[in-house]
């Protein structure tokens, strides 16, 4: 139990660096300095009031200095952090290649909100998410489709030309439809998860993608030429194929 409260404090305060991220990378500005602000008046966040999840509550929402209301996105992604954080202990057991999930899990986060603000997928998260899980792979990284196996480069490159050359393909076929974020992304999904990663993403995040299309079709009056950001649902995708590929990948065989 001691594991999991140290993991989700952990994750929380990872979390509130992650909205940081989300706010500042698509405007170009530097996630160092300045110190945390508040969004709406630019006055620096004392650091009491810049406790994760708590100090949201307990000021209510709301900005000391001017009042205004904080989106509760802020509080929403430190939780959500937080939360994956706790599974990826549960899940993985307290090995180094479970803190590796966990950045890749941050950086999954950073990435679907950035996209659904901006519709872009910025290259400073996935080109070096690439080299990184190629890097891990060689001696960090487990097969999540073989857990008591290592990841290794050939598994993680055929990962990365997976991803990225399926994606490139795509994206030349249907003359821009997929955008170049969406491709660099997937060359990262597969250096970490590996091919079978990239093909179960694929998956799980198409499907997924086409029932909110349907939903925001019917529903909310989205013609078919809406644009969507796709980012989101092969995040999501890959978070599935990270925690319960090798059990969704063994049950579809089962059939």
């Amino acid at each position: 139990m001691y594991f999991y409260i140290v993991a989700f404090i952990f994750g929380a305060v990872v979390g509130s660096f992650l909205n940081v991220c989300i706010h500042r990378i698509p405007r170009k500005r530097s996630i160092v300095f300045p110190s945390s602000r508040c969004p709406n008046c630019s006055s620096p966040i004392a650091p009491l009031d810049n406790m994760p999840i708590l100090s949201y509550i307990i000021l209510r929402g709301r900005c000391r200095e001017c009042n205004e209301g904080i989106s509760i996105r802020y509080p929403l992604v430190e939780a959500l952090n937080a939360g994956l954080y706790v599974l990826t202990l549960w899940r993985f057991g307290p090995h180094f290649h479970t803190v590796i999930y966990m950045v890749f899990i941050s950086a999954m986060i950073v990435i679907t909100f950035i996209d659904l603000d901006f519709q872009i997928i910025p290259d400073v998260i996935t080109i070096p998410g690439v080299a990184l899980g190629a890097i891990l792979a060689l001696f960090v990284l487990v097969d999540p489709y073989d857990r008591t196996s290592q990841l290794g480069i050939i598994n993680s490159g055929s990962g990365i030309i997976a991803g990225g050359g399926v994606f490139y393909a795509i994206a030349v076929l249907s003359k821009g439809g997929m955008g170049g974020g969406d491709i660099k992304m997937m060359g990262m999904v597969g250096s970490f998860l590996g091919w079978k990663g990239v093909i179960m993403t694929t998956f799980i995040g198409s499907f997924i993608g086409a029932i909110m299309g349907i939903i925001l079709m019917v529903f909310m009056g989205k013609g078919r030429k809406a644009k969507i950001p796709f980012g989101p649902f092969l995040a999501l995708g890959s978070l599935i194929s990270l925690f319960a590929g090798q059990e969704l990948l063994l049950y579809y065989l089962s059939l």
